[in-house]
């Protein structure tokens, strides 16, 4: 590096050059590396904060109830936050999607890998309801709800711990639903895009008792837009006893992220829940291998937003 440095200063005629990327300089620009992503996460918790506190004045100067948020009052808001989040995916990550002809009209349900931050879900599920209106609700981990301030914003956005009864209502009522299987799990300790279910099939029985098709999805680059550290045996042992740790988070990195949806896996009464999931899990491990380099790479993913010429399969 001393070398390097001392031609490149030859080169451009500033001698100074090795002292102008010294230690300091290095330890500067590391220490900006840090915070800055560390900041964008702390306004984004903010940010909902803010969002979750004017819907619960707006609720409340409409006189809504807890259980109303699927009511038509609730529709301009949720445009709004569509736009907000699909605006970011844009700008951010220049996020796509393909395979949209894939999701029938009716109800489906939606198997995704959990990665540091499901982010790309949002962005999708945003994007399927500004082109097409339809409302898609999502299963997360009671934890979440720990959050302060984020309670109003997360049932608005039809966000909660729905038990199996309730996943099939929704269903049967015509909406579609989404579940990463992996769950905190996958999403804490999952490495390189290895997907993490366990004997997990709770997903399949819900889709068969709802009578509707499981739609795999998959998005490239999701482990490079965010990461964790901590991963270690005894914070392994601490998410198993506990399942309320969340290792510490850093991101977003602005890579390309691209949303492949699956074809549909459709209904089958002659199969049971385990096949089912394993089916399922097989759709996405294809998606993943066919769109997906491995290792991850954050340079390499970043240096994608600059291809002009890609072609979806």
């Amino acid at each position: 590096m001393s070398c390097f440095t001392q031609m490149l200063g030859n080169w451009i005629s500033f001698p100074s050059m090795e002292e102008y990327l010294s230690s300091r300089t290095y330890s500067w620009w590391l220490r900006m590396l840090l915070i800055l992503p560390c900041s964008i996460i702390i306004m984004t918790y903010l940010f909902i904060c803010a969002i979750s506190f004017l819907l619960y004045v707006y609720k409340n100067r409409n006189n809504q109830q807890e259980t109303d948020f699927d009511t038509k009052c609730w529709k301009k808001p949720k445009q709004i936050t569509a736009q907000v989040l699909d605006m970011f995916g844009k700008i951010w990550h220049g996020y796509e999607v393909f395979g949209m002809e894939h999701l029938p009209k009716g109800p489906v349900l939606i198997i995704f890998y959990h990665p540091v931050c499901t982010i790309d879900y949002f962005f999708l599920v945003a994007r399927l309801f500004k082109e097409t209106g339809r409302e898609c609700f999502t299963i997360i981990d009671h934890a979440i709800y720990r959050f302060p301030g984020w309670k109003t914003a997360l049932d608005a956005a039809g966000l909660k711990d729905f038990n199996k009864a309730e996943c099939v209502e929704i269903l049967k009522k015509g909406h579609s639903l989404g579940i990463a299987p992996g769950g905190g799990r996958e999403g804490n300790f999952g490495t390189d895009y290895n997907i993490m279910w366990g004997n997990r099939t709770g997903f399949a029985r819900i889709a068969l008792e709802a009578k509707v098709p499981i739609i795999p999805i998959f998005t490239q680059n999701i482990c490079e837009a965010y990461r964790n550290i901590g991963k270690s045996r005894l914070t392994r042992w601490l998410y198993e006893k506990t399942r309320l740790l969340y290792l510490p988070v850093y991101g977003p990195f602005p890579v390309k992220l691209r949303t492949y949806i699956g074809e549909p896996i459709p209904y089958d009464p002659n199969i049971t829940a385990a096949e089912l999931a394993e089916k399922t899990k097989t759709a996405i491990e294809n998606l993943r291998d066919k769109h997906q380099k491995r290792p991850g790479n954050i340079l390499r993913a970043l240096s994608e937003r600059f291809d002009k010429h890609y072609k979806a399969d």
